[in-house]
């Protein structure tokens, strides 16, 4: 028997070998959970929450919710605690969470493809007067949101949706958010294709489906027919865009792996054709695909966009049909640039059936449970029972009768609400800000109505097409980075060196027409008492420099830093 060679090694320390854990993909085999998020999925379905909600917590109270719950699986269910007031924007990244946490809630109102009845905007109305001080927004995408709601609540306040057709599903949390869609599918003239057959099936098959309740992260998804590409399908997880195929005739094209935040991507086109009637089956594959491969390990690269940039088109789309889909999808045109830069739908326009749609403008999304209730009553006045929110933070009233808009018009103008808004009122959005959101860094919401008034003051003339979108921290909710002017909140320096509330600027992004991120100019920063007189120097700058026809994003990219300062 041979002797056993001596080991080399054997003399020197042994080395502690650790195995690679990957991104978390439970597609390769990573199924132990590697952060705390992942593991409270783990440990129970954020679904499994609600009965925990009806049965203990609304009975006993905020402090017997499980912190788990309460910062975590109470979201799939559209609960966020609000921010507790009093706290400046200096301590959002200093302070605990339950340090920041308000005994009250923020609950979202999801709302599929902005489609509302009457009926449903005036429960919604209701019930922010009784149970959320009045406090109402739209959101950007589509949905409505409400503030200082009580634990006690919530179950009564479910109630009330669910008989009309409502629900807060999975409106948060690590699941398959709200389906954008054009808030004028099925009825305008010029639509390609009506998606909401589409967005009704993708609903039925994931909205409180266990299958898809626990992802990496979000997943947002947009449809929409319409040529003014009115959903921002560039910047969502998954978005169909209507095409028309040479061969085919309408469909959709397919879009994956787009967002902002801090790491902003533009979606990329997988260059895929899908009829209507096979789009739930593909949003069904994407969606699975970041379920089983999306990364788990880090938060921060948890969605979708980060695993399509490393994959790129081709990998992604190949994955797609051989492992989910098991067929091939066809080739397909790219969307054509739209026409009009609005594609807020505001305004009066002919529907297909000779009836006219009517878009209107709040304030950056600021509404009331009373004025949701006058619109409500307005509408039906009119002979419509139907009301749609844009992704544009915008209502639209359909099928009125050509003798009714203009009593319309007036009575909404009577509300304070403009179907001839001021490119300034038309144009500006803001997040929720430091007011109810424990992120936020500045206050938003009063900012942009104050920034509207000043402007349509300041500069009455200005007529072209422009957005100011107010964020109150980096995380884009309001889009900063796809703006004419982007503001994103954070503490500046005012001239006397003391610390307060400002915005570093983003300039010349867009969606639609040639999309792209915004500009920063180093060192440029404003404090939000200084926005006004920021912004109408440089809109006047841009009115004296521009040449004909140029867009204010084109001229931003090619101006001297000096101008845009």
């Amino acid at each position: 028997m041979a002797a056993t060679p001596p080991n080399p090694d054997a003399s020197a320390p042994r080395r502690r070998v650790s195995r690679h854990r990957g991104e978390g993909q439970w597609a390769v085999g990573h199924l132990t959970p590697l952060n705390g998020n992942e593991q409270f999925k783990k440990d129970d379905d954020g679904l499994n929450v609600r009965t925990r909600i009806e049965t203990i917590y609304s009975k006993r109270g905020f402090d017997s919710i499980d912190p788990n719950d309460l910062r975590g699986r109470m979201r799939w269910w559209g609960l966020y605690t609000q921010r507790k007031p009093g706290i400046d924007g200096g301590k959002t990244a200093v302070l605990e969470p339950e340090e920041l946490d308000d005994k009250y809630f923020m609950l979202r109102v999801r709302i599929d493809g902005g489609r509302l009845s009457t009926e449903q905007l005036r429960v919604i109305g209701e019930i922010s007067q009784e149970f959320a001080r009045g406090t109402a927004d739209i959101t950007d995408r589509q949905n409505i949101q409400l503030h200082w709601i009580r634990i006690e609540d919530v179950p009564e306040i479910w109630d009330r949706l669910e008989t009309v057709g409502l629900s807060t599903t999975e409106a948060c949390g690590d699941t398959p958010r709200v389906i954008l869609g054009s808030p004028v599918a099925g009825i305008a003239a010029d639509e390609i294709i009506d998606g909401t057959p589409a967005i009704d099936e993708i609903h039925r098959r994931i909205v409180g489906n266990p299958a898809f309740s626990n992802l990496p992260r979000k997943f947002k998804s947009a449809v929409s027919g319409s040529p003014l590409l009115d959903v921002a399908h560039e910047i969502n997880d998954v978005a169909f865009v209507g095409v028309d195929h040479p061969e085919h005739g309408p469909g959709f094209d397919l879009w994956v792996g787009g967002g902002l935040s801090t790491n902003p991507k533009i979606g990329v086109r997988l260059g895929a054709w899908v009829p209507l009637e096979e789009v739930a089956d593909v949003h069904e594959g994407v969606i699975s695909i970041f379920r089983d491969y999306g990364y788990r390990r880090l938060r921060t690269r948890a969605r979708l966009k980060f695993l399509v940039a490393d994959w790129g088109a081709e990998k992604f789309r190949q994955v797609l049909e051989d492992e989910y889909l098991e067929r091939k999808l066809l080739d397909g045109p790219a969307p054509a640039q739209p026409v009009e830069r609005w594609r807020d739908h505001v305004g009066v326009h002919r529907q297909n059936d000779g009836r006219f749609y009517v878009g209107f403008a709040p304030r950056v999304g600021r509404v009331d449970g009373t004025l949701l209730t006058k619109i409500a009553d307005v509408t039906e006045a009119h002979g419509s029972g139907r009301v749609r929110t844009t992704v544009e933070q915008k209502m639209i009233v359909l099928d009125v009768e050509e003798a009714q808009v203009d009593s319309l018009v007036a009575g909404l103008e009577a509300l304070g609400l403009t179907v001839n808004p001021s490119p300034f009122r038309r144009g500006t959005m803001a997040c929720t800000g430091i007011e109810f959101c424990k992120l936020a860094i500045v206050e938003t919401k009063a900012r942009g109505i104050s920034l509207i008034s000043e402007l349509e003051r300041r500069i009455p003339d200005f007529d072209e097409p422009i957005t100011i979108n107010l964020n109150g921290c980096p995380n884009a909710c309001a889009r900063i980075q796809v703006a004419d002017i982007g503001l994103k909140g954070q503490l500046v320096l005012d001239g006397d060196g003391n610390q307060v509330e400002g915005f570093q600027v983003h300039l010349g992004g867009a969606l639609g027409l040639e999309p792209g991120f915004g500009r920063k100019v180093r060192g440029l920063k404003v404090t939000s008492k200084e926005l006004p007189d920021y912004v109408e120097r440089v809109l006047k700058r841009f009115q004296a420099e521009r040449e004909d026809g140029e867009r204010f994003a084109a001229w931003a990219s090619r101006a001297s830093e000096e101008a845009l300062s």
